[in-house]
This record gives structure tokens, sequence and C-alpha cells, in this order.
């Protein structure tokens, strides 16, 4: 397994749909994943730091967490089966480790909450061609921020979509899914 970060969430304009891209801490490679409307509003929310009068699924599942004194230790995203991702939630409790199988967009929203690293297993990570000629690898920075939320502290999914749309291939670096 090899830590991975959140680099970058966008709308993959070829299928419509949203992408999370994560990358390797330290290294070049990435981890496409394409993820549903709801998981990407849920992580555009929580970093740009906005707060729902209540609390959504991912919310949710970290009050559940805490308030049964668990802590997300980590976040494996194990393996791909007919296009489909998987991934694993390792909590920690006062009875022991319990891994709990979860889909990578859940787990990703829910460790970002949780201030828990995530994983990516070697076999899934995809080589990012580079056209500069420096060893420091493409530059991703931290994921671009999204409009401003609505007066009431909400953004729409209209909102979130329009933001989502207006990014560029080139934002999510060169890559082969």
């Amino acid at each position: 397994m090899t830590e991975v970060t959140l680099a970058r969430l966008g709308l993959d304009s070829s299928t419509n749909s949203y992408v999370v891209i994560l990358r390797e801490v330290g290294g070049r490679r990435l981890l496409p994943i394409w993820i549903g409307q709801p998981e990407a509003e849920s992580i555009v929310l929580h970093i740009n730091s906005v707060k729902r009068e209540r609390p959504l699924t991912h919310d949710l599942c970290k009050s559940l967490i805490v308030a049964l004194g668990g802590t997300l230790q980590r976040v494996e995203i194990t393996k791909v089966k007919n296009s489909t991702y998987f991934a694993e939630l390792h909590i920690a409790t006062e009875g022991g480790l319990s891994v709990v199988d979860a889909r990578p967009s859940d787990s990703i929203a829910i460790a970002l909450r949780l201030d828990a690293p995530l994983f990516a297993n070697e076999e899934l990570l995809t080589v990012v061609e580079d056209d500069d000629d420096d060893d420091d690898g493409p530059s991703f920075g931290p994921p671009t921020p999204v409009l401003l939320p609505t007066p009431h502290g909400e953004m729409t999914p209209e909102q979130l979509k329009a933001y989502l749309e207006q990014l560029r291939p080139e934002d999510f670096g060169k890559f082969t899914p």
C-alpha cells in the first residue's frame, strides 16, 4: 500500500462523470476514480468548510465512529474488479480493529472529515507522463476552491456542477486510466 492524497476533483467531460484524482505522496503516480455526484458534492463541501444545517451521510458516519469510541486509522483502496473500485475503512475501537468494506468515494469523504490517511494498492497507481524535464513531477496543488456557497452556507447541485464543468483536462495532469 502506498499513501495517497486528494489532488483534484472535477468533471470528466468525456463521460459526464465526476472524477477524484488521488496522488502518491512524494511521487508522480495517480489514481483516478470516477464517483457519483452526491459523493463529489460531499467532498467539495468539506474541502471548502461548508456546513449544512443537518449532517450529510459522511458527517453522520464521522459522528458514529467518534461516538462509539473509534478512530479511523486509515482508508485503503484495495482493488478494481469489473471497473468497480473497492476500499476498506480501518476503524480502531477498544475492542480491536474492524475492517469495513466501503466504496472509495464514501471512504475518501469520511477520511477527509476524520483526518485519516488514504492508501492505495500499488497496482492501481498510474505513472504520469510529464513533458517537463524537471524531476519534481507534475505540479498539483490543493483542490481548486469552488464557487462561494449560497447565503445559507449551502452549495446547490447546479453550483457544484458549474464549478466542476469549468475544469479542463489539463487540471488533472496526464495519465492513462
